[in-house]
């Protein structure tokens, strides 16, 4: 495809002017006509003189599985070829889908026998399948009268998971926190109840832990150091149904992301805790039915199982059917686990068959049910209206703060917890609630 260039388009604003002219004299046509055709025949050498496909080469390189939320690096490598006839000089536009955020994708470039990298930075906004490419190329022709405008069928299949980053940034956290903890004297009760270690009786430590036989032994006092419990089972389920297809901010300015984009972030750092405190995990997904499902493990390989369970689930608009989830979750074992429900408390007749299926858990398993606090409709039930809509809206949004504390209530009572925090704190809320049932004990 022939493309005009700047330098073409000056030109044939300059042959305008024997035009005019030839209007107020007419024996100035044939100049005009000479002109043009001298313009044109010029356009068309450089467009046949313009470098080919099969000048150069280009490769993509980027990461098969980028992250969700935070800029990542995608390269182009561009050479010549033993065809090339000199130096090529162009632009490039590296196709991305719509949602997406690129900056550079589009650029001008110029390769010499050391070939040339355009480097540009991608941030997708949601979890997912994205498709990069192909790829198009403008290459000038030697006068930069007209241009060869080619679309190479470059095209690179890239997963888009959850910010995993944050799942680093946490276990340092973590890491340095039981470094701190570690050089504090101890002056509580032990928690948890697996033995690690004894160590001698500082000032301050309660006598309950003094472990009388090793005392005898050394002569001295000696005092039972416990840390929480190995090798407990967690089971994560993720609601994707209608409740989380919602949209809210973790800040005024933040963009909008879906409930359910929130509560897989803070799965994933759930996940990422428990199993660096030697638990296993399991992770279910699902709505009208069940979407995915990964039995309880440990280790690494138990993260990138659930970071590829997790990558591509949506929300849909279906009714969550929470006693299908709950029976396939323990259809193949009885194990106490901590049961951790990601979802929301907003309706009333929902959430009485959650609070049904709540029941059937208690005693036997620990169940703890987290959902996002919607900043936007505790500012409504809280702001005091002007008009008769805002009476409105505000009427509406208390109603359904009520509904959530009387099913949190009512869950509480059938003995599950209830996590709620904002979209900016919910992963660290949920984290947290994990480690203090760890440290109590009490799974």
């Amino acid at each position: 495809m022939i493309v005009p260039l700047p330098r073409a388009v000056a030109l044939a604003s300059v042959a305008m002017i024997p035009a005019a002219l030839a209007v107020l004299s007419p024996q100035l046509a044939w100049g005009c006509v000479a002109i043009d055709a001298a313009i044109v025949l010029l356009a068309v050498i450089d467009f046949v003189r313009a470098p080919r496909a099969d000048w150069l080469s280009v490769t993509r390189a980027v990461e098969p599985v980028i992250s969700a939320g935070i800029p990542n690096r995608v390269q182009l490598q561009l050479a010549l070829t033993a065809a090339a006839k000199g130096e090529i000089e162009g632009e490039l536009r590296d196709q991305v889908p719509p949602g997406p955020i690129a900056l550079g994708h589009r650029a001008a470039f110029r390769i010499s026998a050391g070939g040339t990298t355009v480097t540009w930075r991608l941030t997708p906004q949601v979890r997912g399948d994205l498709r990069l490419g192909p790829l198009h190329l403008r290459l000038y022709g030697p006068w930069r009268l007209c241009a060869r405008q080619l679309e190479l069928p470059l095209v690179s299949p890239v997963k888009v998971y959850p910010d995993l980053t944050a799942l680093s940034r946490d276990a340092l956290k973590l890491t340095r926190a039981r470094d701190d903890e570690a050089r504090r004297i101890i002056r509580r009760p032990a928690e948890g109840r697996e033995f690690e270690s004894l160590r001698e009786y500082q000032a301050g430590d309660d006598r309950r832990t003094v472990d009388w036989k090793a005392t005898a032994r050394r002569g001295k006092p000696m005092v039972r150091v416990t840390q929480p419990e190995r090798n407990q089972q967690v089971l994560l389920l993720l609601d994707c149904g209608r409740h989380m297809a919602g949209e809210t901010r973790a800040a005024p300015d933040a963009p909008a992301r879906r409930k359910l984009d929130f509560a897989v972030d803070a799965a994933l750092r759930v996940a990422k805790v428990s199993l660096d405190q030697g638990d296993l995990v399991g992770m279910l997904a699902f709505g009208s039915g069940v979407k995915a499902w990964l039995p309880p493990r440990k280790g690494a390989e138990a993260l990138k199982a659930i970071c590829a369970l997790l990558y591509r689930v949506e929300a849909t608009l279906e009714e969550s059917d929470y006693g299908a989830a709950i029976e396939l979750a323990f259809s193949r074992g009885r194990k106490r686990s901590l049961v951790l429900l990601f979802t929301d408390l907003l309706d009333a007749d929902t959430s009485a068959a959650l609070v049904k299926r709540t029941l059937k858990l208690v005693p036997r398993h620990l169940p703890v049910v987290a959902c996002l606090r919607d900043e936007e409709l505790r500012r409504v039930a809280q702001a005091v209206p002007v008009d008769a809509p805002g009476a409105f809206e505000r009427q509406v949004a208390v109603k359904l703060e009520d509904e959530y504390r009387l099913t949190a209530a009512r869950l509480r009572d059938a003995g599950a917890r209830v996590i709620r925090a904002s979209a900016q704190g919910f992963g660290a809320a949920t984290v947290n609630a994990y480690l203090e049932i760890k440290q109590r004990g009490l799974l």
